[in-house]
């Protein structure tokens, strides 16, 4: 009989470069730390709003990209990473219903992705929920706020993944 092999191995923990950074002394205290980055955020507000219209009209010619005659192989990958950074950015900024919505229509490209035929209905929805909430009187609400939209949208996304399951078997 073969005797097993004694453990001899030994664990130990390594302090990364940033962790060893973090525990120097000096630095900014938490709270001043995150009343600076909220100042910033602030600061960056207004430049923010721009750059949601151009996302947005990104977004819009990339989903158009889809349709018609005009077709253009690269609407997905282009529709997904404009969305993406919507998702990223938008709840940062103060816009949790951008963050939301992005990110239901990422998971709505991830769908087609699987094989899901494209649904113009789909696209438009989503489209006219961001350009919705963008103006002032959604712009600060939180989906909790809001639940008959981010409802409807689950349902869309729910309906979707449902039809692709369908599809794949």
């Amino acid at each position: 009989m073969v005797e097993p092999i004694k453990n001899t191995a030994r664990i130990f923990a390594i302090d990364t470069r940033f962790q060893k950074m973090a525990k120097r002394p000096g630095g900014v205290p938490r709270d001043v730390a995150v009343k600076r980055a909220e100042k910033f955020i602030d600061e960056l507000k207004p430049e923010f709003v721009i750059w949601l219209d151009t996302e947005l009209q990104e977004l819009s010619a990339a989903v158009r990209g889809a349709e018609g005659s005009s077709f253009d192989p690269s609407w997905h990958k282009r529709a997904y990473r404009t969305s993406s950074r919507l998702r990223d950015v938008g709840g940062t900024m103060g816009y949790e219903m951008i963050s939301f919505i992005a990110g239901n229509f990422c998971e709505v490209l991830d769908v087609i992705d699987r094989g899901i035929a494209y649904d113009r209905d789909v696209m438009n929805c989503h489209l006219d929920s961001l350009f919705l909430v963008k103006t002032e009187p959604y712009r600060n609400l939180t989906p909790e706020q809001l639940p008959e939209m981010t409802n409807g949208l689950r349902r869309v996304v729910e309906f979707a993944n449902s039809a692709a399951d369908r599809t794949v078997k």
